[in-house]
């Protein structure tokens, strides 16, 4: 008996620390994207300002990016092109989460509403989305605001489907036909019912989406049909660069590649340990 109650002991102990260290680590990688956004804010102009005298320079204890073609510090301006990837990320994200909602509460209402949300997801995911973030971008005049609404309007069909199919398995609970035997409407299921089960769907596919929003906007950018030039983009610092390379400065492509790479990991990390937490199962997958 005594063994019986040491072995549950470990096991909760071990669980409890396993699940510690899964927010730890979640806590840490948000730090670092938080703070790379709040550093990127405080970026002032005299910071990128040019200085001819030292351009093209190695990394350096100084510089540790190295500095471009025109003397400006290289991890400064990754710095300020992460924190802008990573805001335009956030809002794209929460913008198609939104969409998510409402078209996935909307496919629960009835069969001519999902069959309309269906055809809607077939239709943009019959369209490469790298095409259809340029022609939604170009249409509505490119910058900051043509990228996030055309990455969010692109980036909504996936966690739709997920919702689609949550709460159709949802629709089949017991207490979902009590409600409307007592002659609730359907909104007002989707709204108490439904729509409670879905929040943990909602919060890690808006964290699921943050690289693939980043990557997106950094792609359509650095083909020049995303933001202007004269943002620290990622994309950009990475398409100047690339007129460079030939001539050795491999640190003008190096450093901004994978800055942005180990950011969209942190992303992926914290998507991948918050579904843990959202859902024990996956904890021992």
């Amino acid at each position: 008996m005594n063994t019986a109650v040491v072995t549950v002991n470990r096991g909760l102990f071990n669980g409890f620390n396993l699940r510690q260290k899964t927010i730890l680590l979640i806590s840490c990688l948000s730090v670092l994207l938080i703070s790379i956004v709040v550093s990127s804010t405080f970026i002032d102009d005299n910071a990128l300002s040019t200085d001819f005298g030292s351009k093209n320079l190695a990394p350096s204890m100084e510089h540790p990016f190295g500095t471009d073609w025109m003397g400006r510090d290289m991890f400064i301006r990754t710095l300020g092109g992460l924190g802008l990837s990573i805001v335009i990320g956030a809002l794209a994200s929460s913008i198609s989460t939104v969409l998510s909602v409402i078209l996935g509460l909307l496919s629960s209402i009835g069969k001519i509403e999902d069959s309309i949300v269906s055809w809607l997801v077939d239709l943009f995911l019959s369209i490469p989305h790298l095409l259809l973030i340029i022609l939604i971008s170009i249409g509505l005049g490119g910058g900051s605001t043509g990228v996030i609404i055309a990455v969010a309007l692109t980036h909504w069909t996936s966690l739709t489907r997920v919702v689609r199919a949550e709460i159709k398995q949802i629709k089949t609970q017991e207490y979902i036909h009590i409600s409307r035997n007592f002659g609730k409407s359907r909104w007002w299921i989707a709204k108490n019912h439904i729509l409670p089960h879905l929040v943990p769907q909602f919060v890690l596919g808006t964290i699921v989406m943050f690289p693939h929003a980043i990557l997106h906007e950094a792609s359509v950018t650095f083909l020049g049909f995303g933001l202007s030039p004269h943002q620290p983009a990622i994309g950009i610092i990475l398409s100047e660069s690339m007129k460079y390379l030939s001539a050795g400065y491999w640190w003008l492509a190096f450093f901004p590649g994978l800055s942005l790479l180990i950011v969209i990991l942190a992303f992926d990390m914290i998507g991948e340990n918050m579904g843990k937490i959202l859902d024990p199962k996956r904890a021992h997958e």
